[in-house]
Formats: structure tokens, sequence, C-alpha cells
């Protein structure tokens, strides 16, 4: 990857749908080598996909909480089966596996305090391996959506 394939992404991180000579004027590469590195850039993988970006509070979706979750089991086997469950909840958005005093952060989104407790009691805690959780409401989200410079 190259100062070329640097400004792509950099670009496309704000704007996936700039039209690819817009792309190529912005990086200062004719279309068809922009094109190229664009393709070779998707088929590696370095481009997951495109998607549009949905405002989850105007969807109702204001209430996000943190959740440590420890587990009973740390071992490989039930580690598999905790992620295999987590990606079938909807609700949670992020799920992180942690090096600390516990072992996942996850990122609950629901509509209020109430479908909370019951994404809590009847999804997270019903998960495999799961002995306690601790929650950490959101007040405000300073900072999401971050476009890093590459």
């Amino acid at each position: 990857m190259d100062s070329f394939d640097r400004k792509i992404l950099n670009v496309l991180a704000g704007d996936g749908r700039i039209s690819i000579t817009d792309l190529a004027k912005q990086i200062g590469l004719s279309k068809s080598p922009t094109q190229a590195r664009l393709r070779k850039l998707e088929e590696d993988g370095v481009i997951l996909g495109y998607r549009a970006m949905v405002d989850p509070i105007r969807l109702g979706q204001d209430h996000v909480a943190f959740v440590e979750v420890k587990l009973t089991d740390t071992r490989e086997v039930a580690l598999d089966a905790f992620n295999r469950r987590v990606a079938e909840i909807g609700e949670i958005e992020q799920c992180h596996m942690i090096a600390g005093s516990f072992d996942y952060l996850l990122k609950v989104r629901t509509t209020d305090m109430t479908s909370y407790r019951m994404v809590l009691a009847e999804k997270v805690s019903t998960l495999p391996h799961v002995s306690s959780t601790s929650t950490y409401v959101a007040m405000q989200a300073v900072k999401e959506h971050v476009v890093s410079p590459l």
C-alpha cells in the first residue's frame, strides 16, 4: 500500500459515494489507475464494503449502555460459544474481548431503560458462560463514527 492507496482510503472514509472521476482528481491520478487501485483494495479485502450511515437517535435508538461481562470459563470453546451467540443479538452494537478485570465489553443500543433491562435479562445474561455483568449508561456521545487519516 502506497500513498495513493492511503489517499483513496481517506477520501472514501469521508465520502463512500464519491464518483471515480472526483476521486481521481482528489488523489492526483487519472481515472483508469484510480479504478484499478480501488478494485485491488476491494479484492484484497482492505475495503470491506460500502453502506449508509444511519442516525440511531432519529430511529428512536438513543439509549446506549456499555456492559462489562465476566465469564465462568475462558477456554477457547467457551469463548467461541459466547462469540457466536453475541453475533445473533441485534441490540449488541459492538463486542470487544478485553484484557483486564473482565472478559468482554459490549455496546448495547436500545430505545429506553425498560427495553435495555429486557435485553440484559433475556439475552445478555443468558449468553453462554456469563457469570456477571456491570452496566454503564452513556449520557451523551461526544465522538462516534471516527474517520481516521491513514
